[in-house]
C-alpha cells in the first residue's frame, strides 16, 4: 500500500509542510515500513519508532479518532447500508460532504490544545 499508492500519490502533490501520523499497529511499525516511511518524509514522521513518538490513545494528537471519525462513521451508517456498494457510496458522499470549515475547526481546536 505504502509502495504502491501512498509514495506515488506524495509525488502528484505539494507535501513540504505534510507530516504523517500512524497508529502503533505492529504491521505500521515494521522496520521496514517505518524506514521506508522516514526515508520519505524525513523527521515529519508521527509513530511509534519514528522520528517523533506518537503517544497510543492522546487526543491531543488524533483529533480524527476522536471526532472526525465518529462523525463520519454516525452519517455512513445512519440508513443502515446493506451491500457494499451502499457502503461505499455511503463513505464517498460523506466524505465528499464535510466542509472546510468543520476540517478547519477541528485542524484549530488540536493546534489550540
Amino acid at each position: 500500500m505504502i509502495t504502491n499508492f501512498f509514495i506515488p500519490e506524495l509525488n502528484n502533490h505539494d507535501v513540504q509542510e505534510l507530516w504523517f501520523q500512524q497508529d502503533g499497529t505492529t504491521c505500521h511499525t515494521a522496520r521496514a515500513t517505518i524506514d521506508l516511511l522516514k526515508d520519505t518524509l524525513g523527521d515529519r514522521l508521527i509513530s511509534r519508532f519514528g522520528p517523533v513518538n506518537w503517544p497510543p490513545r492522546s487526543c491531543d494528537l488524533t483529533p480524527l479518532d476522536y471526532f472526525l471519525w465518529g462523525y463520519v462513521k454516525s452519517l455512513v451508517y445512519a440508513d443502515k447500508p446493506q451491500t457494499l456498494d451502499h457502503l461505499e457510496d455511503n463513505i464517498r458522499r460523506v466524505i465528499a460532504d464535510i466542509r472546510s470549515q468543520m476540517l478547519e475547526k477541528v485542524i484549530y481546536n488540536w493546534t489550540s490544545r
